[in-house]
C-alpha cells in the first residue's frame, strides 16, 4: 500500500496501483502506476527485477486487479501469464466494467493461483478516487476549509484583497500538500474577488490542481490570478454560449443556477474526466455541496483565533473520522457514510 501512494496525483486517471513480487519470502521487485500512458504498477515491478526466471517461483501482490483489456499499455494480465507466476495476490477487484473479473479469469484460466480480497477495505480506501468515478460517476470531493474557535471562516470586514489567515503557517502547508493529492481545485466568485486567490501548490512539491471557478455572471476582472493561465481554469457560469475563450487554458462551462448547482458542477467535472476535487470555496459554495450530500470527506482546521463576528462556518452534520493537533490548530477530518 506504501508504494502503491506514490502514484497518487500522477497516475490519473489510472489508479494509483503499487505491486511487490516476492520470492522465497524476499521482495525481488515492486512499482507503482507511472504517469498516464505509461507503466501501470505491475510492468514497474516485473521490470525490476534482475532475474525473471525467478517470476515462475514467485507471488506479486497488486493493490487491484490486473488490467485485462488494452487503453495506453498492453493488458497487465497478458504480462503476468508470460510470465507464468506462480501465484497473484489482488487485494480489491477493479469495478472499471472492461475489467471487472475479467483480468482475475484470465489469470485462473492460465493456471495461476489467484487470491482475492486481502486487506480489500484498506486498498479500497487507497483507491477511493478511482472507485468513486466508477460506481457513482462523479469525482471524489473533499472540503476544506479553515474556522475561528467561535466558528467565523472570515472577517465581517477587510481593507485588502487578500486572504486572512486564520489557520498556522504548518497547517497551510499541509494544505498545499493536499493540493497535489487532488486533480483540481473549486472556489466561487466571492472567494475570488475578496482574496484574489493563487489556487497553487507553492509551500509543497507537486503539480498544480486545475481550478475550477464558479462565476455565474462572469464578473471576475480578468486582472485576477485566475486568469493568469499558469494552469488550465474552469470558468461556470450561465452563459453557455460564451465567447469568453481566451486560450486553451481558459474554458467556460454553462450551468441553469435555478437547478442542483453542486449536480451540474459534478458531470461537468466527470465531462472532463476529473477524478477527484479539493473544495477551497466560501461558507455559500461549501454549503450547496454539503446540503445536496455531494461530498466524501472534509478537513476542517479550527484555530484558537476568534473574530466574534464575521462569515459564520458551514454547518456540516456528519461522523468524525480522525483529529490531529497541528501546534495550535486542529484538524478533523469527516467521512460521509
Amino acid at each position: 500500500m506504501q508504494i502503491a501512494k506514490n502514484g497518487i496525483g500522477i497516475s490519473r486517471p489510472n489508479p494509483a496501483v503499487g505491486a511487490v513480487i516476492v520470492h522465497e519470502n524476499k521482495i525481488i521487485g515492486e512499482g507503482f502506476t507511472s504517469v498516464y500512458g505509461e507503466n501501470h504498477a505491475e510492468v514497474n515491478a516485473v521490470n525490476s527485477v534482475k532475474n525473471v526466471e525467478l517470476l515462475k517461483e514467485s507471488t506479486i501482490y497488486v493493490t487491484l486487479e490486473p488490467c485485462s483489456h488494452h487503453g495506453k499499455t498492453p493488458p497487465c494480465a497478458d504480462l503476468l501469464v508470460k510470465h507464468r507466476f506462480k501465484k497473484v495476490v489482488i487485494g480489491c477487484v477493479d469495478s472499471n466494467k472492461l475489467v471487472a473479473g475479467k483480468g482475475i479469469e484470465r489469470l485462473r484460466n492460465a493456471g495461476i493461483e489467484v487470491v482475492v480480497g486481502v486487506l480489500e477495505k484498506e486498498c479500497r480506501e487507497h483507491h477511493k478516487r478511482f472507485f468513486t468515478v466508477q460506481e457513482k460517476n462523479r469525482p471524489y470531493i473533499i472540503l476544506k476549509w479553515a474556522q475561528t474557535a467561535d466558528f467565523f471562516i472570515a472577517p465581517e470586514t477587510k481593507n485588502l484583497q487578500k486572504p486572512i489567515w486564520i489557520s498556522n503557517q504548518y497547517s497551510q502547508q499541509l494544505v498545499h500538500k493536499f493540493r497535489t493529492q487532488e486533480q483540481a481545485i473549486l472556489v466561487g466568485t466571492n472567494t475570488v474577488l475578496s482574496d484574489n486567490p493563487k489556487l497553487n501548490v507553492r509551500n509543497w512539491s507537486g503539480e498544480n490542481p486545475i481550478r475550477i471557478v464558479i462565476d455565474k455572471d462572469l464578473k471576475i476582472p480578468k486582472n485576477l490570478f485566475v486568469y493568469d493561465q499558469t494552469v488550465a481554469t474552469i470558468f461556470i457560469t450561465t452563459f453557455t454560449n460564451s465567447k469568453e475563450k481566451l486560450s486553451e487554458k481558459l474554458i467556460f462551462e454553462g450551468i441553469n443556477f435555478d437547478e442542483s448547482i453542486a449536480k451540474q458542477i459534478c458531470d461537468i467535472l466527470q465531462k472532463h474526466q476529473i477524478q477527484s476535487i479539493l473544495i477551497e470555496g466560501g461558507t455559500k459554495t461549501l454549503q450547496t455541496f454539503i446540503d445536496e450530500n455531494l461530498w466524501d470527506e472534509a478537513y476542517v482546521f479550527t484555530s484558537e483565533k476568534s473574530f466574534e463576528n464575521g462569515l459564520k462556518a458551514p454547518i456540516l452534520s456528519a461522523k468524525k473520522q480522525s483529529e490531529k493537533q497541528i501546534k495550535n490548530d486542529i484538524l478533523k477530518i469527516y467521512k460521509n457514510d
